[in-house]
């Protein structure tokens, strides 16, 4: 697989193609601005078959000496098809590998706090429910 392209916000790549309406749902989903502060996720797409299968553990190897991120968001066969659409988040720095998923409505929370490193990715995926999902607090 080629890198994944440096990009000026986080990053949440696809790496399943079998259902692109879910994917638009999840995109637009992730952009809804959150009804009780007005933020949202701030993400740059990457939506390219090059990465289709991609896992979490291949995931360090693609990224460029240039990407600033210590973690990343892949949107792959379970969140386009679970019914609450579970985003998987992936820790490239602390813990490498470590991993929980997000509802889109809260990716905003996980994204915003960890670009600014207001929080580490520990207390996020600590908090999950008992399915390994965050849902907020």
């Amino acid at each position: 697989m080629k890198k994944i392209p440096v990009t000026e916000n986080a990053f949440a790549v696809r790496t399943d193609f079998s259902n692109d309406a879910a994917w638009d749902d999840i995109c637009a989903a992730i952009q809804e601005p959150n009804g009780e502060f007005g933020f949202t996720a701030t993400v740059d797409f990457v939506n390219d078959p090059e990465y289709t299968g991609l896992t979490p553990e291949q995931l360090p190897a693609l990224l460029s000496e240039d990407s600033q991120w210590s973690f990343a968001f892949i949107i792959d066969r379970d969140a386009l098809t679970l019914p609450d659409h579970p985003i998987l988040v992936v820790d490239l720095e602390g813990e490498p590998g470590r991993s929980f998923r997000v509802i889109p409505s809260e990716m905003w929370s996980v994204e915003n706090n960890l670009s600014i490193a207001n929080m580490d990715f520990s207390e996020f995926a600590d908090a999950v429910d008992h399915d390994g999902v965050y849902r907020g607090t």
